[in-house]
């Protein structure tokens, strides 16, 4: 039972203060009792965590930006209330980047700035919490309880194992914080339930977002249930419209020639590209309009044309860097893969922090048919930019690559 849980302690609460460096997050709001892992790349944030390692303690303080895409924030720009939390494991990447495991420990509030060059450095007071008990917070704790157990059937992304770690958790601070950091509210909402000190008052709080939260979820999946069963209505008609086609194509139902070399000219004026290429394609298709059209030379050049006009001369696509909408998309888009997905994630993470990336390039290895197509096209949409497949399965010669024919 929770009441038999929750004891109140009869120690008068103690405020300590301390000099810590300060680490500024975006896009993250770290609660005590969590590990998160963070891929760091500004100046001042490595050197933050350098200070820390140095610490017997490996203390920092974590506290999230009001505006996640400031680089250099003020501190003005930052929330004062944060978590005093511990370095567990640093990780330099080629890149220049370093990927810190953290664990955070306690709530503190910042109560000053120090001067300091390196990074930011604060002096903080830690938030020093009462042990709650009452009918009250038992029927709070037993409704979050239920309501994470909820959640968890509609997520996929929640296992049992964490549903019951949650329900075994004793005490009434520890599980509103805990809950709280694996939902996916809003930034703003994680820190106002990081500000609220009061226990009974922040776990009304979090029960208020979760009921939210999971009618969103439920709405989610009702959707996603419509388009589904639409799009296997478009993929069957598109199928039975490809039969179609080929059964008049054996029937010899086909549109003339001449329709098919003028809708090419359209595409020829309509196409922006370089005066030299424009150039060769005009050559390449006036020697077309004087071939046969079932001729072997006719399909090369065709097929050059083609080649050459579908080619992104001078379009360019605007790079989305959007890690929560990028997440949402490769799990809604795919079941499992969990370790592709979180390496994918890590690498777009890294080119938001850094904006020149040099070097890594991801290689996903498998069989036909696990999904390594269909991933890299949710991350193409997912980062806004055109998706192009070059299959190079059953090549054997080395010239399919490099190229010949036109090429040499």
């Amino acid at each position: 039972m929770f009441m038999n849980k929750f004891k109140k302690s009869d120690q008068p609460p103690i405020l300590m203060s301390m000099s810590i460096a300060l680490l500024p997050l975006r896009d993250i709001v770290i609660f005590p009792h969590m590990v998160a892992p963070l891929f760091v790349g500004r100046t001042k944030s490595i050197n933050a965590l350098s200070t820390a390692l140095r610490q017997d303690n490996k203390a920092v303080f974590l506290a999230t930006q009001k505006d996640a895409s400031v680089d250099s924030p003020s501190e003005e720009n930052i929330y004062e209330t944060g978590t005093i939390g511990t370095v567990l494991q640093l990780l330099k990447l080629p890149d220049g980047t370093v990927k810190a495991l953290i664990e955070g420990k306690k709530r503190a509030r910042i109560k000053r700035y120090l001067p300091n060059d390196a990074c930011f450095t604060v002096e903080v007071e830690e938030i020093c919490e009462s042990e709650e008990h009452g009918p009250e917070i038992e029927a709070l704790a037993r409704n979050i309880t239920n309501a994470f157990f909820s959640y968890a059937r509609t997520n996929k992304n929640i296992s049992s194992d964490l549903a019951n770690t949650v329900a075994s958790i004793e005490d009434p601070s520890r599980l509103a914080d805990t809950v709280a950091s694996h939902f996916s509210f809003k930034i703003k909402d994680k820190q106002r339930l990081l500000e609220t000190e009061d226990v009974p008052h922040r776990m009304t709080l979090l029960y208020e977002l979760m009921h939210s939260e999971i009618e969103i979820l439920q709405i989610e999946n009702r959707i996603k249930g419509r388009v589904k069963k639409q799009m296997e209505k478009m993929q069957k008609n598109y199928y039975l419209n490809e039969q179609m086609r080929a059964i008049k194509k054996e029937m010899g139902d086909t549109d003339e020639q001449q329709s098919e070399l003028q809708e090419l000219e359209k595409r020829i004026k309509r196409k922006r590209m370089t005066k030299e290429a424009s150039a060769k394609v005009q050559q390449e298709f006036k020697k077309l309009k004087m071939m046969a059209p079932m001729s072997a030379e006719a399909t090369v050049v065709r097929n050059y044309i083609d080649w050459i006009l579908d080619l992104p001369w001078f379009d360019r696509s605007k790079i989305q860097r959007d890690i929560e909408k990028a997440e949402d998309i490769l799990d809604a888009d795919h079941y499992g893969l969990e370790k592709p997905k979180e390496r994918i994630l890590e690498y777009l993470a890294v080119q938001s922090l850094v904006k020149k990336i040099r070097g890594p390039i991801l290689c996903l290895v498998g069989p036909p048919g696990v999904g390594k197509t269909s991933l890299a096209q949710s991350v193409a949409r997912a980062t806004n930019r055109k998706f192009i497949r070059l299959s190079l399965g059953g090549v054997r010669d080395e010239a399919e690559i490099r190229g010949h024919r036109r090429t040499y």
